[in-house]
């Protein structure tokens, strides 16, 4: 993208995309866990290749969850890279050219397939939480999310990326209730 030139990041995402989950919140002891199940909050993210990201918070890490967040953000017929939780084993079906990468084998890399462009930017999400925030409630995760995700997408050009924030200021916000 040339200096000046306008991204979108709207739209659906293309070519070979990666999609993956992580969970983020504080540490808990099983005792607990047991008693008031888990206190941490499921992320999804996808990713084009050399391209944009789309991330936040997700209710869980089911099958109509997952395939309904790909079927409403990602073309069909896109190469879509996954790991192998039985959630997204249904992408085949609904036209994406669907590969896995095998985790619990300690496979991260078949072919042309990984989701490491999305598990580095788990990485540093949580690095930045833990390392500015050190806690972060669920109610307000995907602001952070949202603006982890700006910041990786304007990343190469931070003129760009001023002119596209100072904008925003002058769109109306409709309050939250």
């Amino acid at each position: 993208m040339k200096v000046g030139e306008h991204a979108d990041y709207t739209g659906p995402m293309r070519g070979h995309v990666e999609v993956d989950e992580t969970q983020i919140g504080g540490r808990q002891k099983a005792q607990a866990r047991r008693k008031r199940g888990s206190n941490k909050t499921v992320v999804m993210g996808i990713v084009e290749r050399d391209g944009r990201l789309r991330a936040g918070p997700i209710p869980n890490t089911s099958r109509s969850t997952l395939e309904a967040h790909v079927l409403n953000n990602v073309e069909r017929g896109a190469s879509v890279s996954t790991d192998e939780w039985f959630g997204y084993s249904n992408l085949a079906n609904h036209g994406y050219a669907h590969g896995t990468v095998d985790h619990s084998s300690k496979e991260y890399v078949r072919g042309d397939h990984h989701t490491n462009t999305l598990e580095g930017h788990w990485s540093k999400l949580k690095r930045s939480i833990h390392g500015t925030h050190v806690h972060v409630s669920s109610k307000h995760l995907w602001t952070y999310v949202e603006e982890f995700s700006y910041r990786r997408n304007f990343r190469r050009s931070h003129r760009l990326m001023f002119d596209h924030l100072v904008a925003s200021f002058s769109q109306p916000r409709v309050a939250e209730t």
